[in-house]
């Protein structure tokens, strides 16, 4: 699959890494552009770290299923050194140049992309699926399984009921929505990455969640992935 690389990643600070959020933020799209009925394939993202030598690998899986029989038609990956440490607010810079090596290697295009994280709940609304869905010109989807509180806003817990959720509200505007899966389970956490509108957001995640997890299919089975991608690599020599 094509990439369209917006920028490239040789930022190192905080005011680097802000300075290009901002200038993308005005090209964030949260109206819809999929059309449910005609989804066909989509994908999960997701990645996972380890330490050796004291230095951080990482390996990303994107897992790609069929939306409607949640059959798995391809698995992708990549692994390397991370050169980016973890700082608030600033993942896309940490993540992305894994997630799109291995989004380059997809040959089943799918039609939405399901990212472990946030969207457009963040505090520059530039989470990993936003600022993903800028590189892929493709809707994408935050689901995250913690809540990032944003300006000190608190979100009202779901009904205990499957399907019941809350719309998280910063400065008047919807962020994104909590969302209760399962019952007597806990809410995740649903955003508009790009391309795309938070009703469409909460109805895909809904049709992707089963009985064995409260997340999404692609992104459980990606996270499952990763696992495995990390016993099998954290032994090696990765440059």
């Amino acid at each position: 699959m094509k990439v369209n690389y917006i920028h490239d990643f040789n930022q190192k600070t905080e005011e680097e890494f802000l300075n290009i959020q901002n200038s993308l933020k005005g090209k964030i799209n949260i109206t819809n552009k999929i059309d449910l009925e005609n989804i066909k394939v989509c994908a999960g993202i997701d990645i996972a770290y380890w330490e050796k030598n004291n230095e951080t690998f990482g390996a990303c899986s994107v897992v790609i299923i069929d939306f409607q029989t949640k059959e798995v038609l391809e698995k992708v990956y990549s692994v390397g050194k991370i050169s980016v440490p973890y700082v608030a607010g600033f993942l896309a810079f940490r993540e992305l140049p894994l997630i799109l090596e291995a989004v380059e290697k997809i040959t089943v295009e799918p039609d939405v992309f399901i990212f472990d994280g946030n969207g457009y709940l963040h505090h520059n609304n530039m989470g990993i699926a936003t600022h993903a869905g800028l590189f892929l010109n493709k809707p994408t989807i935050g689901v995250a399984k913690t809540y990032l509180k944003i300006n000190k806003a608190d979100f009202i817990i779901p009904e205990n009921e499957v399907g019941a959720y809350t719309d998280i509200i910063v400065n008047q505007k919807v962020y994104g929505r909590a969302v209760r899966t399962s019952k007597n389970v806990k809410p995740i956490f649903v955003s508009c990455g790009n391309n795309i509108d938070i009703n469409s957001c909460y109805e895909i995640a809904m049709n992707l969640v089963s009985k064995d997890s409260r997340i999404p299919v692609p992104t459980r089975l990606a996270d499952i992935e990763t696992h495995v991608l990390r016993n099998k690599f954290c032994n090696e020599n990765i440059r």
